[in-house]
């Protein structure tokens, strides 16, 4: 898969881009990041992308002749013969989830567009954007950090980039569920003890419980997932 961003600040994504499974991920060529300034598109000498808004009001807008020919020259033209799917990270986008992110990690090609200021000029969303994205019901300054949790977010989707896949298929949200609590070493800690069925060596009565405290957790932290995952009605 390749990644695109466009951003006001390509400085900001270097060192989150070179830890962890994701610099992993790119050192073994996985996965490709490239992240473009919007300001090589500006033809003035200030390099502007921004402007005040049409009928007044705070703050500033992205304007859509730079926005607009960044996208085309990363991803080609809106419509049917694009080489890649376009997202604008946006407060007004729907909200990503982990089914948003089990879609995007099966495209071939992304382009991420960081918001800013005010909002963007609506024209460049509709010649130029296929989706807008939302971390959730909050406002940011900008979309640096939500394009970087969907880079990662995507990344651990792919093959090989997680070592153990089994880990993903098992985590939060898969299932419709929240994961249960987890256990390491010493065996009592601070008085607490680890659950004698983790220590039992009985690998199904450890998925027993697992699923049984995945339940639980769920139906009491996200009553909301708990009406809606896979199986349906309150139990």
């Amino acid at each position: 898969m390749r990644i695109d961003v466009l951003t006001i600040f390509p400085r900001l994504f270097a060192p989150f881009l070179e830890e962890s499974i994701l610099g992993s991920a790119l050192r073994r060529e996985l996965l490709a990041v490239a992240v473009h300034d919007l300001r090589d598109w500006t033809h003035d000498r200030h390099r502007s992308v921004d402007d005040a808004p049409y009928g007044g009001g705070p703050g500033m807008v992205l304007r859509p002749e730079p926005l607009v020919a960044a996208i085309e020259a990363l991803a080609g033209p809106k419509g049917p013969a694009r080489k890649g799917r376009v997202v604008l990270l946006s407060p007004q986008g729907s909200r990503l989830d982990q089914a948003g992110l089990d879609a995007l990690a099966a495209e071939e090609h992304l382009v991420l567009v960081c918001g800013r200021y005010e909002g963007v000029d609506q024209r460049a969303i509709d010649l130029a954007v296929d989706a807008e994205l939302s971390l959730g019901d909050y406002v940011l300054a900008g979309g640096e950090i939500p394009a970087l949790a969907v880079i990662e977010g995507v990344a651990r989707l792919l093959p090989g980039v997680v070592g153990n896949p089994e880990s993903v298929a098992q985590e939060s949200f898969q299932a419709g569920l929240l994961e249960g609590p987890h256990y390491t070493r010493p065996p009592i800690f601070g008085g607490l003890a680890v659950p004698e069925v983790l220590r039992s060596g009985d690998h199904g009565a450890v998925e027993r419980w697992r699923a049984e405290r995945a339940r639980e957790r769920t139906r009491a932290r996200r009553p909301d997932l708990w009406r809606t995952r896979p199986g349906g009605e309150e139990r």
